[in-house]
C-alpha cells in the first residue's frame, strides 16, 4: 500500500509517501489512520487533530469507513476549499 502525504502533513511525516505492509486486519482508513499513528511520533503528530486530515483513497475522497486494501494508493491531506 501506498501512502502519500501532501501540504503541512508531508512536513510532520518528513516523507512525502510511504511503502507500507498493515496487518491483515486493517480494513478501513480509520483502521489504516489508527495503525500508522502507532508505527512512530512522526506518524502520531500527522494524525493527532484527525479533524484537520482528509484521506482519498485511489485518487477519490474516502471517509473512515471507506475500504483499503494492499494495492490502494492512501493519500492525507489538509482540508481544502474552492473558489
Amino acid at each position: 500500500m501506498k501512502i502519500l502525504y501532501f501540504a503541512w502533513l508531508r512536513d510532520k511525516a518528513g516523507m512525502s509517501e510511504w511503502q507500507v505492509s498493515p496487518p491483515p486486519g486493517i480494513a478501513t482508513v480509520g483502521a489504516l489512520i489508527d495503525w500508522l499513528a502507532a508505527q512512530n511520533p512522526d506518524q502520531a503528530e500527522v494524525f493527532a487533530d484527525r479533524s484537520v486530515v482528509r484521506a482519498a483513497v485511489n485518487q477519490d475522497f474516502a471517509e473512515a469507513d471507506t475500504p483499503v486494501g494492499p494495492g490502494d494508493e492512501v493519500a492525507f491531506f489538509p482540508p481544502v476549499t474552492g473558489g
